[in-house]
């Protein structure tokens, strides 16, 4: 399914004699559609179209898309039906433009068809006989004489016949229908349309008869020959048969099927009018019979014709006899019930004729270079074909092309002006150029010919992709074997030079690039630095280029200096050209009259364009030889040539329809093809309401093929057909072609966002699946609504809406078209949705369905991933972020950056890669859910393993802008409300606003010589405002970048002497607003924005420090020295008000006004605060204050949260957060010994405060309710010296030293607060048999308890010592620990009580009964215990110390080992009841229960022995030798639940798959080594963890966690671990993995195995994805914590145990121990027993 990359491997012997051609460049052994399976399925409907309409539309309406369907998913080409018929009003069925056009449509079928081609539909009617369009003078004269002599009255056959001397031989040809009607009306009362109808048919009847009686007599006197006559007698439908069956190979007509309907008796309702449409009927003397004539004709051709046929081929037909209703005749119902018949079988024999003809063709899927190949030898014999002169530049390309031994070999150069047909000469030279080589050098050579048409494809502009492509395809044509190719565009030119030197005289090589002007600038490509100039004696380069575009033609001479290596084309004389017409008009045997040919000389004399004179032929012969010319018949410019011929084709195809049409092709990224022009054309709805009202009403679905089969024909020449990926295009043959249509029909913005909708919601399939389009084009909103079913629409309304809504049968447009399901990964790619989709969304605006449908869809993610388009789909995800500025987009594509090198190599592990790296930012970032979703619906079905929490840091660069040499130099940076736009101001006057992504400078203002103090923005961005050292504000137009007004802050009185040498000391804006004040001043200016004047001074009583207005721009708060604040209206400039804090030595250093609360906050100089009441605006009053006096109270910044519900205070040393609802310190963090703060800020909902440190290029981010560091970020730039947070966005800005501003996402940022870590490596993992709790052991002294959805920290448990076991009752509610010091604990895991604990013995290992009853304590010093749970008493004691013990199923035994000996202690006795001694002084190495069979051991033994043993029986069952040596490096030894598989690892990089019955041993190579392995609960799956190996560059990637299937070996999903792992866990119930990793944190996965898709509903029901569906974020659950008991409750001496005095549980003698407990002994027990009993069902006792 899937070959290698053609350019990276030798040709073998499987390539096909197509593929050699194509690749060596030798066009005339391509056929002409190049590819047998790159075209689509057309199949041509013959049949007579009155009695047959009913079965067309049925067939049209219910199979044809059904078929289309089929064809598309399974072989990935189109299904497309010729029915010219439909559509077409009953008058128009025998014109004579229509049967020419059915001939030729029905040739063009059974050539081109790659499948079946052809369907008869034949019935009991024969059909009418056709009028002839043109006949010959000699043979019309003949037959008017014939009819003369028959005494017929030939006077209508002269009127409508009228002699053309134009055609050669001269002929008589039918005059237009519409002209001669029309002449008849004026001489008619009536003038409606009906009598129109009816006089046509009358005349088209007598013209008939004239003809049929004439021809007849001729025929009969032998003056013309049987097939003359039959041109005249036959009917349409015995002709398209004799066409398509007569003169066939058996092996064609296999692709032709024919469907014959015999109506019994119907000779007997001839009467009945409505059979008329059946048969053929004549009324003569009154009467209604059948005709006679016509029916032998019918008779000869179905029951003798193809019988005939059917005898000597494999020709399916397919013969019905209906029986007539005995009143109604051919009835309705009887109709019906054929139509049914006929549906079903038609599908059928089309499914069985397509699978018989059609193959699979994956190679255009896959191999890019074979696509590539194919698309320009398509065009190139395309234009080939259209090339009329034989001039002598193509003498001089043929002179060049063949071999030289001597001289001096460089590039040929044509240049010339457009439409001068380069792009024709040239294709004709490259179509040539294998024949000429050959003729020179023998038939045994083998010439290399490749074409590069630049601009034509999508990688035929860009100069590495095109050097790239011919390097491959040099590659294959001269068996290089080139491992991989440079991704330095340097190293790829060399080694297409050296490709260059592997051809010879034997193999001569061509190379032919069109178009050099179409080469983007990218690499410096125009500069055509890559370009050799010394060609080797056996390479020919030839070129062609505009002369005056991009300097081309000018550098060239600057390479090449011999002027014989150019070849100008230019306009040719007038002679030459009337030659050309002349030639063209002959070959379709037509001519001018010497009077026309005179205006055709005019406008040659004006233009000699080769594609002037191809517009003039086009024109000219169409004219009759009496046709009136003047000067203004024919146009004398190509572009007016052009536009001509656009406007012909309007009364053909309608005005509406050619605009829409030609408007769709050229606004088409890469073409339509013929079914997509149909669709879409379709699906407007102002083309369909352009259709006559009777074409409408019997067809609401779709448009009549008539009219693309009329457009096709019109722009013959000019909209060409070219192969694109399995699919053929129709496209302008040239850009000039395509520059006059945009011009004419894409001019209006309205109308080109209509059509690029349109053309997007085809795409993205939102008509398709029989949902029906309303048909109102005016309605926005039923044309906006994509899901059509019933938003807020009331019943009337869908009534109307379900009368005007048509289903438009518009394909799916699914990504892939999945042939198998079963194999995901054997598929068709929908190219056309990959191509289209994306350029039209963006044209249209919907940037939901670009964000939704396209780049949020997994399946085209991974298509383009697996296709090998990562590059492509990366550039599109930037595209859509251009466009829409979502910053989920952004970071989607830094992960996508991130993983490239894994999801290449392996594409199915794209979901898991992306779940890790998404999961943790999702609550951030929350348009990342529908992908998330999305790898959760189609991730399984190429990666099983899916992440459900991820503890996975987050990795993230910030983007980054060199604003100077150095921070000194940076004197503000102002956020706005673009998110990537910044305005900086640097002290040498400049203000520069810049776009940071893209690093380039939108606006620039200078303010020199004024050094620049400050800037700031009002809260519109209107005006920008500056304060410069000349003690003036500059008030800027920020949109314009315009200098409005400039006010000088001047000093008053109060400032004393020195004020006027005083800078301005700050200012602050409010909406229309400007307050300046200077150093040392009492003043505070208030300056009119919109007027830019001063308003008037605020007189403080002291020196002004800070000053802030009210967020409604009513008041200003001016804080000054003394602590002091005056409060001012700003409307009228009044002071209302002036406080004083009782803190009076220091100043007001920061002042916030909290509008919700009505309050106001002084902070001073010393990091005191006073809050002040300002309900009652002129009189505040004092409501807290706080004396913050102290060593580190100086206040580095402050901030309100947005919420106003918290303040932020940063100071030097610490950071507090004040609640500003009681006004206290709710959280204090302190800085480290020698460290201080530079700045701190909040995160958007005040969870997270990040904040930056002196002398350190870090940002760090704290988490508020813990005080956890979460993490620190590394500024590469330098040391940070200041963080500026925006108020629009949730963005953060960092300038280092060095002069480089960052600028962070801080909803990423605090992203990485969301994952809890216990802050140690986890050492163990503890998991209940039931519920969805982890609990975590790290070397501490606490117990983890996480929850397994949400992958948070629910509670932490205290202990005195560091924990070392921990076991768990099967509901997990009672868990039992013990610790270093000693220590048994007892803990209620709901409540969190320490119920009990047990001092005295250090032990070793804990064990819990399956029954949850009973307790066992392992010591390898003391005496080990089995004790009560519920009561704390013993119930034995173990004198042997057992290792790796484990209890049996049946609680009866602790089976542990012992040295080289395996024992089971009874667990109620504590004595050894069952031994085994390796008898040959081998020693035990490790030993395992087999689940299933729970009196069965298995242990294996330092002999390299695997034994059985029977716990019962006391006997070894089975014994299985392993290989010498095998258990040198044992690591891990895992056995399946039924005993059947041993899984061995050995610490490399094999999994040992041992059957324990035959003792066979299979070796499974995995990826690296391996570090832990863990078998499901099933035995289904093994779940291993391997590290990578050195070579493998995976971005951080240290292991990686693989599930194997162990019925076929295979690995069904891998991904990738960013951290150490510590601990490998599987849950019991799912197949759940948990590990644990090295900062503490876990990672929770599922398995979804697609060959247990039950196990899918695993995802939905989890809580970690139901979070995704709620637009609120994930609410952190409050983490608690418990202690421990301070005082035992019972301690263990050596044989008894001594329980406290106040211990819940009360000593009691043996023989009375289950007697009534007391109260404290009935809580415990009661406790305890509760937990033990909730589990759902209970255990016998086994004692």
């Amino acid at each position: 399914m899937w070959p290698a990359g053609a350019g990276g491997r030798v040709p073998c012997p499987r390539d096909t004699a197509l593929r050699r051609a194509a690749f060596s460049g030798n066009l005339s052994a391509l056929p002409s559609h190049l590819v047998p399976s790159s075209r689509s399925v057309r199949v041509f409907i013959s049949a007579n179209p009155e009695d047959t309409m009913a079965e067309r539309s049925a067939l049209r309406e219910h199979v044809y898309p059904k078929l289309r369907e089929f064809c598309r998913e399974n072989y990935g080409l189109e299904f497309q039906v010729i029915d010219l018929y439909w559509g077409v009003e009953a008058d128009e069925w025998d014109s004579p433009e229509l049967q020419k056009s059915r001939m030729k449509l029905l040739e063009d079928c059974l050539k081109s068809s790659a499948g079946p081609c052809f369907v008869g539909l034949l019935g009991e009617k024969y059909g009418n006989i056709r009028i002839p369009g043109e006949v010959e003078s000699a043979e019309f004269e003949m037959i008017l004489d014939a009819a003369i002599e028959a005494k017929l009255e030939t006077r209508i056959l002269e009127e409508w016949y009228c002699r053309d001397e134009n055609a050669v031989p001269p002929a008589y040809y039918l005059r237009p229908k519409s002209e001669m009607l029309k002449s008849y009306q004026n001489t008619m009362e009536s003038s409606s349309s009906s009598v129109n109808e009816n006089k046509w048919q009358d005349i088209s009847e007598e013209i008939k008869n004239i003809f049929k009686t004439a021809v007849k007599l001729l025929y009969e006197k032998g003056k013309m020959k049987h097939s003359q006559a039959k041109r005249y007698l036959s009917s349409a439908i015995e002709d398209e048969l004799d066409f398509a069956l007569g003169k066939q190979t058996p092996a064609f007509l296999k692709k032709c099927v024919c469907y014959i309907r015999k109506i019994a008796n119907i000779e007997r309702f001839v009467k009945i009018p409505e059979m008329g449409k059946y048969m053929d009927v004549i009324h003569t003397a009154g009467k209604y019979l059948r005709d006679p004539e016509a029916h032998e004709k019918l008779i000869k051709l179905r029951d003798e014709f193809i019988p005939t046929i059917v005898a000597s081929s494999n020709l399916r037909v397919y013969t019905s006899v209906t029986h007539c209703d005995m009143k109604l005749g051919y009835s309705q119902e009887v109709e019906n019930h054929y139509i049914e018949g006929l549906g079903k079988q038609f599908y059928e024999d089309m499914i069985d004729i397509i699978q018989a003809t059609v193959q699979q063709n994956f190679d255009t899927e896959t191999d890019l270079l074979y696509d590539e190949v194919l698309q320009h030898s398509s065009l190139c014999k395309t234009y080939s074909s259209f090339y009329e002169y034989r001039c002598e530049a193509l003498n001089i390309v043929h002179r060049y092309i063949l071999p030289s031994k001597i001289g001096h070999i460089n590039p040929l150069i044509i240049y010339g002006g457009p439409c001068t047909g380069k792009t024709l000469l040239l294709a004709e030279a490259a179509k040539k150029a294998y024949s000429w080589l050959q003729e020179e050098m023998g038939p045994d050579s083998d010439p290399v010919v490749i074409i590069r048409f630049l601009g034509s494809t999508e990688t035929s502009t860009d100069l590495k992709n095109i050097l790239q492509s011919i390097c491959e395809q040099l590659a294959v044509n001269y068996r290089c074997l080139i491992q991989s190719y440079p991704k330095k565009i340097h190293d790829l030119r060399d080694l297409f030079i050296n490709l260059l030197n592997e051809s010879s005289f034997h193999r001569p090589l061509v190379i032919i690039f069109d178009a050099l002007e179409q080469l983007t600038d990218s690499d410096d490509g125009r500069k055509l630095w890559w370009l050799p100039i010394h060609l080797p004696r056996s390479v020919r380069i030839i070129l062609s280029t505009l002369p005056n575009k991009h300097g081309i033609l000018q550098k060239l001479r600057c390479l090449i200096h011999e002027d014989n290596n150019y070849i100008e084309l230019t306009a040719r004389d007038r002679k030459m050209c009337s030659q050309v017409l002349k030639h063209q008009l002959l070959r379709v045997k037509r001519k001018v009259t010497s009077g026309q040919q005179i205006y055709v000389n005019e406008a040659f004399s004006k233009c000699t364009l080769p594609m002037f004179v191809n517009l003039t032929f086009r024109e000219v012969r169409n004219w009759r030889s009496h046709k009136d010319v003047d000067e203004s018949s024919l146009c004398v410019t190509v572009h007016e040539s052009i536009e001509q011929l656009f406007w012909s084709l309007e009364s053909k195809c309608g005005s509406r329809l050619l605009s829409r049409a030609l408007g769709y092709i050229t606004m088409s990224k890469s073409g339509l093809s013929e079914m997509e022009l149909e669709d879409i054309l379709a699906l407007d709805n102002s083309v369909m309401y352009e259709l006559s009202e009777s074409v409408r009403q019997s067809n609401p679905l779709r448009i009549p093929y008539i009219y693309i089969a009329r457009l096709k024909e019109g722009l013959h020449g000019y909209l060409i057909e070219r192969q694109v990926k399995n699919v053929t295009l129709l496209l302008w043959a040239n850009r000039h072609l395509q520059l006059i249509a945009q011009k004419l029909y894409l001019h209006n913005e309205e109308e080109l966002r209509e059509m690029h909708t349109i053309m997007a919601e085809y795409f993205l399939g939102v008509w398709s699946g029989g949902r029906r389009k309303p048909f109102c084009s005016n309605d926005q909103y039923l044309n906006s609504c994509p899901d059509r079913d019933s938003r807020g629409m009331n019943k009337d309304e869908k009534h109307c809406m379900d009368q005007t809504a048509f289903d438009r049968q518009a394909p799916d447009q699914p990504w892939v078209f999945q042939c198998n399901p079963l194999e995901p990964d054997i598929f068709f790619i929908n190219h056309r949705k990959m191509t289209e989709l994306i350029h039209h969304l963006t044209r249209c605006g919907r940037t939901d369905d670009l964000l939704y449908g396209v780049i949020m869809n997994f399946s085209w993610l991974y298509t383009m991933i697996r296709i090998g388009q990562f590059d492509k789909a990366l550039s599109d995800i930037e595209l859509a972020y251009t466009c829409s500025q979502e910053k989920e987009l952004k970071f989607l594509a830094s992960t996508l950056r991130s993983i490239k090198f894994k999801v290449v190599k392996y594409p199915g592990s794209l979901s898991a890669e992306l779940q890790q790296r998404l999961l943790p930012v999702v609550s951030s970032l929350p348009k990342l859910r529908h992908l998330l979703l999305e790898c959760d619906k189609d991730g399984p079905k190429y990666c099983s393993i899916v992440p459900l929490h991820s503890s996975m840091d987050v990795t993230y660069s910030p983007e980054r802008l060199p604003l100077s040499s150095s921070c000194m130099h940076v004197t503000e940076i102002l956020p706005t409300f673009n998110p990537s736009t910044i305005i900086a101001a640097l002290e040498n006057g400049s203000i520069s606003t810049w776009d940071v992504e893209t690093r380039q400078l939108l606006r620039q203002i200078t303010t020199a010589p004024s050094v620049i103090l400050g800037m700031k923005l009002t809260s519109d961005e209107k005006y920008l405002v500056v304060a410069t050292t000349k003690n003036t504000l500059l008030v800027y137009d920020n949109v314009n970048s315009c200098l409005l007004s400039e006010v000088e802050i001047k000093g008053s009185k109060h400032c004393g002497i020195m004020g006027s040498s005083s800078f301005i000391n700050g200012f602050t804006l409010s909406t229309n607003h400007a307050l300046a004040w200077l150093e040392a001043s009492k003043d505070v200016t208030v300056i009119d924005l919109i007027y830019g004047w001063p308003l008037y001074h605020f007189h403080c009583w002291y020196e002004v420090t800070c000053v802030q207005c009210s967020p409604d721009g009513v008041y200003a708060f001016c804080g000054q020295y003394l602590n002091t604040a005056t409060i001012f209206h700003l409307g009228s400039g009044e002071k209302l008000a002036t406080v004083t804090s009782e803190f009076s030595s220091g100043f007001v250093k920061f002042l916030l006004i909290l509008d919700t609360a009505q309050e106001m906050v002084m902070v001073d100089s010393e990091g005191s605060l006073s809050v002040w009441n300002t309900e009652e605006i002129a009189n505040p009053q004092l409501t807290d204050d706080f004396d913050c006096r102290r060593e580190d109270s100086e206040v580095v910044s402050i901030e309100l949260s947005e919420d106003q519900s918290a303040v932020l205070i940063c100071k030097a040393l610490s950071i507090e957060l004040l609640d500003t609802r009681v006004w206290k310190v709710a959280e204090k963090f302190r800085a480290k010994h020698n460290e201080r703060f530079i700045s701190a800020v909040l995160s958007k909902n005040g969870n997270c405060i990040i904040a930056s440190m002196e002398n350190t290029s870090a940002i760090f981010v704290w988490r508020r309710d813990t005080g956890q560091c979460m993490a620190s970020l590394q500024e590469i730039s330098g040391t940070i010296v200041r963080l500026i947070k925006s108020n629009h966005h949730n963005m953060l800005l960092s300038l280092s030293t060095s002069g480089v501003l960052s600028i962070w996402d801080i909803d990423i940022i605090t992203a990485m607060s969301n994952i809890d870590k216990s802050g140690k490596p986890i050492q163990r993992l503890v998991l209940p048999a039931r519920g969805e709790l982890i609990y975590t052991l790290d070397g501490s002294d606490s117990v983890h308890k996480w929850n397994f959805s949400t992958g948070f920290i629910e509670a932490v448990f205290k202990h005195e010592g560091i924990v070392e076991n921990c076991v768990l009752t099967s509901s997990g509610e009672i868990m039992v620990t013990s610790d270093d010091k000693c220590s048994q604990y007892v803990w209620h895991t709901v409540s969190g009580e320490n119920i009990f604990r047990i001092n005295g013995q250090k032990i070793s290992e804990l064990m819990i009964t399956h029954n949850d009853q009973f307790v066992v304590s392992l010591c390898e010093q003391n005496a080990s215990r089995v004790w009560r749970l519920a009561t704390g008493h013993r119930v034995c004691n173990i004198l042997v110390a057992l290792q790796n013990a484990f209890i049996t199923t049946a609680n009866t035994f602790v089976v542990g080992m012992a040295k080289n000996k395996v024992l089971a202690v009874s667990l109620w006795t504590g004595s050894i009841t069952k031994k085994f001694c390796c008898d040959d002084g081998a020693s035990i190495v490790d030993i395992k229960l087999i689940p299933d069979c729970p009196d069965i051991i298995v242990f294996i033994t330092s002999t390299e022995t695997v034994n059985i043993w029977s716990l019962t029986e006391e006997v070894i069952c089975r014994r299985v030798q392993l290989p010498t040596n095998f258990l040198k490096n044992l690591e891990d030894f895992e056995i399946s639940p039924n005993g059947k598989l041993g899984i061995i690892t050995r610490g490399d990089e094999n999994i040992n798959v041992l059957d324990l019955y035959s003792g066979k041993l299979r070796v499974v190579h995995a990826p690296g080594v391996i570090w832990r392995q863990r078998l499901s609960r099933d035995g289904r799956y093994l779940v291993y963890i391997c590290f990578r190996s050195e070579e493998d560059d995976d971005n951080g990637a240290v292991s990686s966690l693989i599930v194997m299937r162990l019925a076929d070996g295979k690995n069904i999903g891998a991904c990738s671990l960013y951290k150490t792992p510590t601990f490998l866990a599987l849950s019991q119930r799912h197949l759940n993995i948990i590990i644990g990793f090295d900062d503490g944190s876990i990672g929770t996965y599922t398995v979804v195995d697609r060959v247990d898709a039950a196990l899918k509903i695993k995802i939905a029901t989890s809580n970690s994805r139901q979070i995704f569906n709620n637009t609120t974020q994930v609410i952190r659950p409050k983490c608690h914590n418990y202690s421990f008991k301070v005082t035992a409750d019972c301690i263990w001496r050596e044989s008894t145990e001594v329980f406290a005095r106040d211990s819940p549980i009360t000593v009691t003698e043996p023989d009375v121990s289950e007697a009534t407990p007391t109260k404290k002994h009935n809580y415990c027990y009661e406790r305890v027993c509760s937990a033990i009993d909730c589990r759902g069902h209970s255990f016998a006792s086994d004692n």
